[in-house]
């Protein structure tokens, strides 16, 4: 038998099993191919194989790159199917129930991933989930990854539009994709790619944070590290603060005593408490086990009775100590924590409480309401939150790994990488409440985020329609405090200069008291309406009332609007609300506004003589203002004047957290 003949029956019994013929996860029985584009099949294979795929009368073959990489590219298709698609090299992979439809992707943190009924739910869920019956809807949700490099491929598996696969999909993106499909009725598929609480600069690839002339002087300081790079460097960190915050100290050999009233802890640190230790400079990423000591003087008088000690809430187990006894402990982060104190243990004068409390991950300590925090004894509350002395006993190091807002581009890299080679429709998105902060900068970081995915999907114009802040009261912000969710409302809508975007105005739709309000049909329809008009150029009206100029009068100011429909209107009953004035000292005072002819608002108050500003649902909570079109879609928030907000001078900081 010739030599080179075993060598290749000697290879192909060693062949390992990733160089078997793969494709990436997003593709799979029940999924959606972009219709009316060019279909992009790429994978791994042997290197110099030969890949065929056949699809709906359409055959192709490629040969697999020395990497083993291969692409192939059929021809568009029309809406329409199921279809099978075969891909064979020295194995067959068969993906059935495919259709051609449009595959939009919507991501974005909470508000985007906010799901029809599961850790929170929708007005009406139950009736929205029976009602779900959408077979040529169909969806895929994108499993958390956060990944310090680029990533091939992700974890996800396609579903079938149903009362059971529904309640855990992202409600926005639900009602987004049926209102396209009972509109356009063609088969649509929603790519679910969110993570809550997170920050826009973790979705942005770092190509583009380094190709931006903002931000590439920025990325200076956050160099490209591997995970295992960026989780040494973290616990480097941790054990040099650990080590700074503790080097005055006695080593731990004395920790046995720090229950012990008599123990002296006069070189401890302090910390405020309530309050969780990750809240604080340089503890931000600790986990481990931390003794919290205070001390309560009391009187013979207060002694008498029964007596508890009052915690509030604890992340996440604790054991707490009255004069070196021990009174209590559970484990549980969201349980209250109340011990009573036995007959004779509080005594006159000083009595100390020590509490020992180990954390395994995120937040960590003795959290709550400072009122939840407090000694009863003889009918009688005595405060204990304020400043207590505490001491690091042990740190379990990265216990939680990287987390999405540790780093530039993590989310990207995880959750977005891996389909960008994918053709789609668009994008929809919602976030912007971890960005607060750095309102004014969010809108480069914003236009950035389109530019960028737009470059990496390789659709110059691929449309990008997003969801302004809904109103929310976040920090009693207002036009004479400052309000950081008004300054990134109007940072939001500085995108709507690019082509092929369209914001959705929700001030009516939010909870003052919730974050996460549940109204979401309306979100995603309004959505929707961006898409049906300015993509599929449907007659629709797609947007309220737009401020476009000011006319100063000597005692008022006329405001000017394009989008009013067939004209403005004030929602429900009453006078037109959410408009301030303000004269030259920039101070503004609630005002008077009526709709006048011409689609004008005229604004004015008897506190501003000669006005020179007018602001509109500039607050945090701006859930009162009810200017409208015909069409019922409320106003944008807008002001005249660009005095400097309380946000202009915060940046990113890209460094590791």
């Amino acid at each position: 038998m010739p030599r080179s003949f075993l060598v290749i029956i000697f290879s192909w019994i060693m062949l390992p099993a990733q160089s078997q013929l793969q494709m990436p996860s997003v593709f799979g029985d029940s999924m959606v191919l972009q219709r009316d584009a060019p279909i992009r099949l790429w994978g791994k294979a042997i290197p110099g194989e030969n890949v065929t795929a056949v699809f709906h009368q359409q055959r192709r073959t490629v040969r697999a790159d020395a990497m083993g990489e291969w692409t192939i590219v059929l021809s568009p298709e029309k809406a329409g199917g199921p279809y099978d698609l075969s891909v064979s090299a020295n194995k067959t992979l068969l993906f059935k129930g495919i259709l051609m439809g449009d595959i939009w992707v919507c991501s974005g943190q909470s508000n985007m991933e906010f799901p029809v009924k599961g850790w929170s739910s929708v007005n009406n869920a139950e009736a929205e989930i029976a009602s779900a019956n959408y077979p040529r809807i169909r969806l895929f949700t994108v499993e958390k990854n956060v990944s310090a490099l680029p990533e091939g491929d992700l974890k996800g598996e396609w579903k079938t539009c149903s009362p059971s696969s529904i309640p855990l999909f992202s409600a926005v993106g639900y009602f987004f994709g049926r209102a396209l499909h009972k509109e356009l009725n063609v088969p649509v598929g929603l790519i679910n790619s969110t993570w809550g609480g997170t920050p826009v600069e973790t979705w942005i690839s770092r190509d583009g944070f380094e190709n931006d002339p903002y931000y590439s002087t920025v990325m200076q300081h956050a160099p490209e590290l591997s995970m295992d790079a960026l989780i040494g460097q973290r616990r480097s960190r941790e054990q040099s603060y650990v080590e700074s915050l503790q080097k005055d100290l006695p080593d731990l050999s004395d920790s046995a005593r720090w229950k012990e009233s008599s123990y002296d802890d006069i070189r401890w640190k302090k910390m405020l408490l309530p309050g969780l230790w990750e809240s604080q400079p340089g503890l931000s990423r600790l986990d481990g086990i931390v003794w919290f000591r205070t001390a309560i003087d009391l009187s013979p008088e207060d002694l008498a009775g029964t007596a508890a000690i009052h915690l509030g809430m604890i992340d996440d187990r604790d054991d707490t100590y009255l004069n070196g006894e021990r009174i209590g402990g559970m484990n549980g982060w969201n349980t209250d924590r109340v011990y009573t104190v036995r007959n004779g243990l509080l005594k006159p004068g000083r009595n100390v409480i020590a509490v020992r409390v180990e954390d395994g991950g995120n937040g960590g300590g003795i959290y709550g309401d400072s009122n939840q925090l407090f000694l009863s004894s003889n009918g009688k509350r005595f405060p204990l939150s304020g400043a207590w002395r505490y001491r690091i006993q042990d740190v379990l190091h990265s216990s939680n790994g990287i987390g999405p807002n540790d780093y530039p581009s993590l989310l990207y890299n995880g959750m977005i990488h891996p389909i960008e080679r994918l053709q789609i429709k668009g994008v929809i998105w919602y976030q912007g409440e971890a960005n607060t902060s750095t309102a004014y900068e969010y809108r480069k970081a914003m236009q950035l985020l389109i530019r960028d995915w737009r470059i990496r999907f390789s659709n110059p114009a691929m449309p990008f329609y997003f969801v302004q802040l809904t109103s929310f009261n976040a920090a009693n912000g207002n036009s004479n405090s400052g309000s950081t969710w008004a300054e990134l409302r109007e940072s939001q809508a500085a995108p709507l200069r690019l082509r092929g975007t369209g914001m959705a105005v929700t001030v009516d739709l939010g909870d003052a008291a919730d974050i996460h309000p549940r109204n979401k049909q309306d979100v995603g329809y309004r959505l929707a309406l961006l898409a049906l008009r300015n993509t599929y150029k449907k007659q629709v009206q797609s947007s309220g009332p737009v401020y476009t100029a000011m006319k100063k009068n000597d005692s008022s100011i006329v405001l000017s609007f394009s989008a009013i429909a067939k004209g403005l209107v004030v929602k429900g009953s009453g006078q037109l609300q959410g408009f301030e004035i303000a004269g030259a000292d920039q101070r503004f005072y609630p005002a008077e506004a009526l709709i006048v002819p011409g689609g004008r608002v005229k604004v004015y108050s008897s506190s501003v003589v000669q006005p020179v500003a007018v602001r509109y649902a500039w607050a945090d909570d701006n859930g009162n203002a009810n200017l409208f079109n015909s069409e019922g879609l409320p106003a944008a928030p807008f002001r005249t004047d660009q005095w400097p907000g309380i946000t202009v001078l915060n940046k990113y900081d890209p460094s590791l957290k």
